[in-house]
């Protein structure tokens, strides 16, 4: 098929495809004019080196209706801005590339629609094409997971057709906030294609009346979590109103098909909305997996419906739900199928209820209906993995129609059968000990010669706090490192130290994968807080001038690698005491002994996943003494991930005997 070209007064024919460097004035000015409300995007010229002033012009035209040709050669452009009240036609070939070594910003994006109504975008046979693997490339560009494909932010009565959107430096597709915290409204895709993007194919944040249908999510690689889709508010004011999924696929994901991460909407947020209906999840590593907030403040109420949905080969498990209360979120499976769950992982059940740390209500709130799990591995069909110790699993129903070497045996999920599958967790009356009021002192009033005072071998992830005790004018050092776990990246991280009274009078930004040392002249004596947050990667101190224990008092300590010794002060008068240990899931464990003060293993737990209680109960009442946690790797799964906690004794972990805090003795 031939096309013309108007440049200037003359005609230029090409055989199949257009290749100007002219601009058409004459339609232009017609477009602008109102004259005409079609216009085609080569009339505004073409660079086949950088088309972006030519791209965005045409958009910018108010053109009602704009046809981007297929030129032959893709329009290589840097960020592009949608307007409001336009169709867009790509033509079939058409392909909108970035421009190779742009993108440096870690939130540019391609293609954005920030405020925009009355917008569609159509492009059967066409793609919105980026570098994911020159992001990818630490070398080349600062690590980064918002490279968007196509960025909705605060978008209303918007339709997507018939595009492929692959290669991307996050999502294919983003669903964010606009100006004003608004969220996107009324929003329509349709026979799209998200392929191997680097965090997810589509990320959902804030949306209302949303309609995904006959749309695969591929091979998304990169950064977690690697989703097909992934639901994830972040802040609870976001939005997850009446949202459908019809005839749609995941597949091939390094993440989950279909993920709901909820806890940051609450109770008060508006109640979630979600119909999964007629879809697919296959060899993804897990098929559906639901997280919310488990707290009366924190758990989000309304309803997850999952509808003639197959859940096919997940490597991993293929459902899990995670923290939700059976009073918050209701999540039902109407006519599913779950087939072939971890086919290679003996150890790992079909389904999996999980509940975090800091979970303090019992987990469920799902009816699994008439559900079909076709598996050949003789195994319970469901497990539940718990790290905070007293929360059960209850307010399961439904029937699981096991299929297995040619038989079909229906399991109705009773009480009875779920406490078979999922035993009760029944812990001791012992309860965390507050800090607030304790005078704290060292154990030992002299120090040794050469005091080990820094938990040189404790990576604490995420969070945590330190309790350090100095004297008024003692000169105080902390050095720390700032060390990268898996390829999360960072620039640094704080380390804060306040003083006896609260105020904060030292900090120090430790960089990536580097040293740093805060230091300072104690005010007074005292306990000083020490905190740090590395978030994703973790820190270590590797060296302090005074004892600095690690506290587990507001919340368990979580850590990862590592391992060593932790001393625990048992004061005089305690009989019994609770360690708390866990690992991270089916994945990853420890193992963990707790010793006497004679150094004897008292109990010793191996490839510990979930939350496990080493409970110390002594002969005869403390007269004071240490006791010794040791955490080391696991026979068997990986040694990652881990928290420690500590009920009914000070709640403080020391690198050494020297190093141990105590309560001030009260004078005799």
């Amino acid at each position: 098929m031939s096309r013309y070209l108007m440049t200037g007064v003359g005609l230029v024919l090409f055989a199949g495809m257009v290749s100007c460097e002219e601009v058409n004035q004459e339609m232009i000015d017609r477009v602008t004019a109102g004259e005409i409300t079609e216009a085609r995007a080569s009339w505004w010229g073409f660079n086949e080196e950088d088309a972006t002033e030519v791209l965005q012009a045409a958009i910018d035209s108010g053109a009602e209706r704009l046809i981007v040709e297929d030129m032959g050669q893709p329009w290589i452009v840097r960020p592009i801005q949608l307007a409001s009240n336009q169709e867009i036609i790509f033509e079939e070939g058409c392909e909108i590339l970035a421009r190779r070594g742009e993108f440096r910003g870690r939130n540019d994006v391609l293609v954005t629609a920030r405020d925009v109504e009355n917008v569609t975008l159509i492009g059967y046979g066409a793609t919105f094409r980026m570098w994911r693997d020159d992001y990818d490339d630490p070398d080349q560009y600062e690590r980064a997971e918002w490279r968007q494909t196509l960025s909705l932010r605060g978008a209303r009565e918007m339709n997507i057709y018939g595009l492929t959107l692959t290669e991307s430096g996050g999502d294919g597709i983003y669903l964010g906030v606009g100006p004003g915290r608004a969220t996107n409204y009324n929003i329509h895709i349709k026979d799209v294609v998200c392929d191997r993007n680097y965090r997810q194919g589509i990320s959902v944040i804030t949306a209302e009346n949303l309609l995904i249908e006959d749309t695969i999510l591929s091979n998304t690689a990169g950064t977690p979590p690697q989703a097909g889709i992934d639901f994830e508010p972040n802040h609870p004011d976001e939005r997850l109103v009446n949202i459908v999924m019809r005839n749609c696929l995941t597949e091939n994901n390094a993440g989950d098909g279909y993920e709901f991460y909820l806890p940051n909407l609450h109770a008060d947020s508006d109640p979630v909305s979600i119909r999964i209906e007629n879809c697919r999840s296959v060899n993804d590593r897990i098929g559906a997996r639901v997280i919310t907030g488990n707290t009366p403040d924190t758990a989000v109420s309304g309803y997850i419906e999952f509808v003639s949905t197959e859940f096919v080969g997940p490597t991993g498990t293929g459902i899990m739900i995670g923290d939700n209360p059976p009073e918050g979120l209701r999540i039902s499976f109407e006519d599913c199928v779950l087939e072939g769950p971890a086919a290679e992982r003996e150890t790992v059940a079909p389904i999996t209820f999980t509940a975090r740390q800091r979970a303090v209500r019992d987990v469920g709130g799902v009816d699994f209906g008439e559900l079909v799990l076709r598996d050949e591995i003789e195994r319970d069909p469901l497990a539940w993995s718990s790290m905070a110790l007293g929360v059960n699993l209850t307010g399961v129903t439904g029937t699981l129609i096991l299929e297995r070497a040619g038989e079909r045996t229906p399991l109705e999920v009773t009480e009875e059968r779920l406490a078979q599958w999922a035993p009760r967790s029944d812990i001791p009356n012992i309860s965390v000990l507050s800090l607030e009021g304790v005078e704290l002192v060292p154990v030992m009033d002299e120090a040794p010669a050469e005091p080990t005072y820094a938990p040189s071998t404790t990576n604490i992830r995420r969070r945590g706090s330190g309790m350090l005790y100095a004297q008024e004018g003692d000169e105080v050092s902390i050095t720390a490192y700032f060390g990268q776990v898996g390829r999360s990246e960072a620039r640094s991280a704080p380390i804060t130290v306040s003083s006896p009274s609260g105020e904060e009078m030292a900090k120090a930004d430790v960089p990536f994968q580097d040293e740093a040392e805060v230091s300072f002249t104690a005010p007074e004596t005292g306990l000083y807080e020490v905190y740090t947050e590395p978030r994703g990667n973790y820190m270590r101190f590797v060296e302090s001038s005074h004892p600095l224990n690690l506290s587990t008092e507001a919340a368990p300590l979580t850590l990862i690698y590592g391992g060593g010794q932790y001393y625990i002060w048992v004061p005089e008068g305690v009989e019994e005491f609770v360690v708390v240990a866990t690992g991270d899931g089916t994945g990853e464990a420890i193992r963990v002994g707790l010793h006497n003060p004679d150094g004897e293993l008292v109990q010793e737990e191996d490839n510990v996943a979930a939350a496990v209680l080493m409970h110390g109960v002594l002969e005869a009442p403390s007269q004071g003494e240490a006791w010794m946690i040791e955490v080391s790797r696991p026979s068997e799964l990986y040694f990652e991930d881990h928290s420690l906690s500590v009920r009914g004794v000070p709640p403080l972990l020391a690198p050494s005997p020297e190093a141990l805090l105590m309560p001030r003795r009260n004078p005799q």
